[in-house]
Order: C-alpha cells, then structure tokens, then sequence
C-alpha cells in the first residue's frame, strides 16, 4: 500500500513541476502517513519548486511539543526535502489570526496535490462528526470530540485523554475538496469500520471522509486490515 500510494504521488508531481513553475502540495499527519511520507521523500523530485500547506494543528500547543503537527511537518517532510515555500500553523498563536492568515494564503491559487488519511471517527484533517459540508471559510476553528481525541491517546502522542487539546485549526471540507488531486493513505485495522462506513454507506456529515466520494480525482488506498468490513472486499477475498 505504501508503495503504491507513494509512487502515485510521486508521479503527480513529476506532472505537476514537468507543467507548472510551483506546485502547491496539502500534507496530512499522523500515523497513518509516516510511512507513505518516507517513502515519498526519497523521491528525487524538484521539492524545491513545491509549495507547502498542512492540513491541521491543535490550538495552544508549541511546535517544540512531540505532538505538534508543524513540528512532524518539518522533520518528516521539509526537512527531509528541502522544501523552500512552507507555511505552517501555529498551535501557539492566536488561533483566529492564525486561522484568518492561512485561509488567505491558501486561496491565493489552487491546491494542486493534497494528502489526506481518514480518523477512527472518519474525521477528515480535524473535522470531526458532524463536520460542516457547507462553510466556505478555508481553515476553521473546530472542536475535537473525544473519539478523536482519544484516537491521540492510543496512537501515543499524548500520555492521556486530558493532554489532548480540545480545539484545533483546520483545513475545511469545502477548501479540501477544491483541490485538484486527492491521495488518501488509510492503514490498520482500526480504521476499518469507518473505511467501510465512508466508502460504501450514505455520504454524511456523521462520517465526514465519505465526502471524499463527490471529489472526481480522489485515489483511496488501504491495506488488507483497513479494507477488511469492506463488503466487496469479502465478496472478492
């Protein structure tokens, strides 16, 4: 699965920088993309020509905390890449200038490539059930539930639910989808019962990923374990 979704990756953007002067590329975090971004970053890819945007952080938290999302940015991806044009959040600063800055900076020309995975809730970045389909606001200020927050627990980002930040800065559904190519990287079991609600159930705010369904060039790759409620995936096992 890593393998595949890197080389897809990898070769959108040989597309984009053979076509384009710079290339606006959307990252995701987490677990589930530490493995498709190390292979990705050994791509020998002009990462120089990428413009970078992240996808969300947790409001109050330093980027010197582990858990920060600017902080695995850097030492997974720019660091590794040398990626020159970053724009990170910061869980630190005042989250409605942050919030207001990002959305501006984000709109200023069309997201070519975005990285996404899907949450054990099937939050998509940190736009938890029931996340707004309707907001045009590019990055928003949401609330974490603790589903979501106790997925932080059990991933060991943070020693207990009540380290995790409550709130968080995200890219919004709208801004997600408005991006031209879509690559979803979802591994583990433990994804499974929402992969199989997102993919094959009604599309709906209580499982926010099935959105991803309305995008026209979105690409989903799973391992057996995250694939395994899938209905037709047993069909054809």
């Amino acid at each position: 699965m890593v393998a595949a979704a890197a080389a897809d990756a990898a070769s959108s953007l040989r597309q984009l920088l053979g076509s384009k002067d710079r290339v606006r590329l959307l990252a995701a975090t987490g677990n589930s993309q530490i493995e498709f971004l190390e292979a990705l970053t050994r791509e020998p890819l002009e990462w120089a020509r990428v413009e970078l945007f992240h996808l969300d952080e947790y409001v109050g938290l330093p980027e010197t905390h582990p858990a920060s999302f600017a902080r695995y940015i850097k030492t997974r991806i720019i660091d590794q890449t040398g990626i020159r044009t970053y724009h990170l959040l910061r869980g630190d600063d005042n989250p409605e200038r942050i919030a207001a800055e990002m959305s501006e900076a984000i709109s200023a020309a069309t997201v070519d490539l975005a990285f996404a995975g899907i949450g054990e809730n099937g939050h998509l970045a940190f736009n938890d059930p029931p996340a707004d389909f309707a907001t045009r606001q590019p990055y928003i200020l949401v609330d974490l539930d603790e589903r979501c927050r106790q997925q932080q627990v059990g991933e060991g980002w943070f020693p207990s639910l009540s380290d995790v930040p409550s709130r968080a800065i995200s890219i919004s559904i709208s801004q997600l989808l408005s991006s031209e190519e879509i690559i979803c990287v979802v591994p583990d079991r433990r994804k499974a019962e929402a992969v199989a609600a997102c993919l094959e159930g009604p599309i709906t705010p209580i499982w926010p990923a099935s959105i991803l369904r309305n995008h026209p060039n979105t690409t989903v790759y799973l391992d057996r374990e995250s694939a395994s409620l899938l209905q037709s995936h047993a069909s054809n096992r």
